[in-house]
């Protein structure tokens, strides 16, 4: 089987990683903006490209691709996965129309409303020129999340306290509603947790909950980022959840799956939810159309199931027949970042990794590029460290010895997995329940 994959970040290594490790021994081709070092030399072939119909397509045709893996969110609103399928090459990737889970938020919110899709909180949309109402649902809700309608790249949604007060609030809406639309809702207050599944159009296949740390520096300060890290525990459940928070964000994603099939069509490919555990129960902070990053750096490693015996599963819509199964490991991804990252990060600088000074832990290349057998920085999240052990504790003490080994203007988040941080979040948890 010839397997192509579209993107070339963290999230797109880890991918070729588990194809690599496949046991069908598939030809791996990408199509990649910037040549990622691990990407590449794990393929037989790839093209430096847009990441777009124009340059997928005929390199996909060229090169007899009997499947395409879609990393990144933004071709999947350029209808890709449409055009491939009408090529006959199925996709790991949702047509555009079902896309709109993730490319239009106020599509989401709107969709949940309708089917009645538990744990959407309360909302309302505003289109270009409609301050004054906008205004008037700020006063009304009190507590808010303003959130563009369209893609962000994570970074556009602003929280009320986090980011402004009142007026800072209707100030950012204002400017919004100058050039487009924009959904207005409560501010979701608790425990994040994200949950990813395979989807068929029918059938999800579950992988362990993941939460993820958005803030630049340790203790959760600083800037929203893309996702400094994130961690996973020895089995589907985070430290502080449930088992009944896990079974009902998986009831919310079969819902959501259910119902984008009966509006616009089956959807076929990753589903993330975000989800958020409250003192009210579990709400959806929102859904994305393909492998997180950093999650992906949690759960895919862990696959047991062939991955490439998934591709075919989703490909035919026989997923209820194959047993997708995750090793039961805890697993901690800390990102090494330029220096100055998010807001002034230190571009084309020099990373040096050293193999052996790594360890056990593993390595993904994220938004780096390789010219002359060197490796540099983009401004953007570079190099990915993942711990893997039968403890989140074991997991963190791999992560932050294998980022020993890395050299080079970087800052790295070193509280993500500690036991302080984890013993806060169930604290929290906890104090959420009323314990």
């Amino acid at each position: 089987m010839k397997i192509l994959l579209v993107g070339g970040g963290g999230r797109e290594h880890v991918i070729a990683e588990a194809v690599a490790r496949s046991t069908r021994n598939p030809e791996l081709y990408a199509v990649m903006s910037r040549k990622n070092p691990g990407i590449a030399r794990l393929c037989k072939d790839f093209l430096i490209a847009n990441e777009d119909v124009e340059s997928v397509l005929p390199y996909a045709e060229l090169k007899k691709i009997d499947f395409a893996v879609i990393g990144p969110e933004a071709p999947l609103g350029r209808s890709l996965a449409d055009k491939l399928e009408e090529k006959g090459i199925p996709c790991l990737g949702p047509r555009c129309a079902p896309a709109q889970i993730e490319l239009d938020k106020a599509w989401a919110r709107t969709f949940m409303r309708r089917h009645n899709i538990e744990g959407c909180p309360a909302f309302e949309v505003f289109d270009r020129g409609e301050t004054a109402s906008a205004h008037a649902a700020i006063d009304e809700l009190g507590d808010v999340a303003i959130k563009p309608t369209g893609l962000t790249g994570g970074k556009g949604v602003k929280v009320m306290g986090d980011h402004f007060d009142l007026e800072g609030a209707k100030e950012y809406v204002s400017e919004l509603l100058d050039t487009g639309s924009v959904v207005i809702e409560e501010n979701l207050k608790g425990e994040e947790f994200t949950v990813q599944a395979f989807s068929d159009g029918e059938t999800l296949a579950f992988a362990p909950a993941v939460q993820d740390h958005k803030r630049a520096y340790d203790g959760d300060k600083g800037p929203n980022t893309g996702g400094m890290g994130s961690y996973s525990d020895a089995g589907d459940l985070l430290p502080f959840m449930r088992g009944e928070d896990y079974e009902a964000a998986k009831r919310i994603m079969q819902d959501t799956v259910r119902s984008i099939k009966k509006d616009v069509g089956a959807y076929k490919g990753i589903l993330y939810g975000q989800f958020m555990l409250t003192a009210t129960g579990i709400k959806v902070i929102e859904f994305n159309a393909r492998f997180g990053d950093p999650e992906a750096m949690n759960v895919i490693p862990l696959l047991k199931t062939d991955f490439v015996d998934i591709l075919s599963a989703i490909a035919d819509e026989s997923l209820s027949n194959l047993n997708v199964e995750f090793e039961r490991l805890a697993t901690v991804c800390k990102y090494a970042v330029p220096a100055g990252y998010p807001e002034s990060p230190t571009k084309d600088s020099i990373v040096d990794i050293d193999d052996a000074g790594t360890g056990n832990a593993l390595i993904f290349y994220s938004s780096v590029y390789e010219k002359d057998g060197q490796v540099y920085t983009t401004g953007s999240r570079a190099i990915a460290v993942v711990g893997i052990a039968p403890t989140i504790a074991e997991a963190e003490k791999i992560a932050s010895a294998g980022l020993s080994g890395i050299r080079g203007d970087l800052h790295v988040r070193s509280d993500i997995g500690t036991a302080a941080l984890v013993d806060q979040r169930v604290r929290h948890a906890a104090s959420l329940r009323g314990l």
